[in-house]
C-alpha cells in the first residue's frame, strides 16, 4: 500500500487503495479489480476535465465551448450544425446549448444564421477564429495527452484503447440514456 494521502490527516480525497479499502471494510461483496478500474477511470476523468479546462482557459474559452468547437469540427465541412443537433450530440438541453452558442458567437468563433432552405431553423457554423481556437485547444491537449500516455508502450496503449472502447460500447448498450442526458429515472 502506498503512504497514507492526505485523507487520513482530514484532507479531501483518499488514495485509491484506501478507498477500496474502505469500501471492502463496508461491503463485503466489492470487487476490489472492478472497484480499482472503476474508481481510477472517475478520478482518471476528473483530473483530465480539470486540466483541459486549464488549458482551455489560457484560450479563453471553457471546457463546454470547446466541446462546441469539436462537435462542429467532427461534423465535416462545412462545419456547421443546428443547436437542436449540436444538444444531442453533447447530450445537453436546448437552453444549456443556446447559453454556449451565445458565448462563442460573441467572441466570434461561431456564427448563428438562419437556415436558407428552411426560415425557421438556425445554423450554427464554425467561423475561421472558432477553427484556429480549435485548432490551438487540439495542439495542447495533444501534448497533455503524450506525456500522460508516455509510460505505456504502443501495445500498451492499443490494449487500453481497445478495452476502454469495449467498456464504453458496453455502457452505451445497456444504460438508459436520453440522448446523451440521463433519464428522469423516478
Amino acid at each position: 500500500m502506498s503512504e497514507p494521502s492526505d485523507a487520513a490527516t482530514g484532507g479531501t480525497e483518499p488514495s485509491l487503495e484506501e478507498q477500496i479499502a474502505a469500501y471492502q471494510r463496508e461491503f463485503q461483496d466489492l470487487d476490489p479489480q472492478v472497484e480499482q478500474v472503476v474508481s481510477a477511470l472517475q478520478r482518471l476523468n476528473r483530473r483530465m476535465n480539470v486540466a483541459y479546462g486549464r488549458q482551455t482557459a489560457t484560450l479563453g474559452i471553457s471546457n463546454a465551448e470547446w466541446e462546441v468547437l469539436k462537435a462542429l469540427v467532427v461534423s465535416g465541412a462545412p462545419y456547421r450544425m443546428g443547436p437542436g443537433e449540436l444538444a444531442k450530440r453533447l447530450g445537453l438541453t436546448p437552453a444549456a446549448m443556446t447559453h454556449r452558442i451565445d458565448r462563442l458567437a460573441n467572441e466570434g468563433l461561431v456564427t448563428r444564421e438562419r437556415d436558407e432552405t428552411n426560415r425557421v431553423r438556425v445554423i450554427v457554423e464554425l467561423t475561421h477564429e472558432g477553427r484556429e481556437k480549435w485548432t490551438e485547444a487540439m495542439r495542447m491537449a495533444t501534448v497533455f495527452e503524450e506525456d500522460l500516455l508516455q509510460d505505456l508502450s504502443g501495445e500498451e496503449r492499443r490494449v487500453l484503447g481497445d478495452a476502454l472502447t469495449r467498456l464504453l460500447r458496453r455502457v452505451e448498450d445497456t444504460q438508459p440514456d436520453a440522448d446523451g442526458r440521463l433519464s428522469d429515472l423516478d
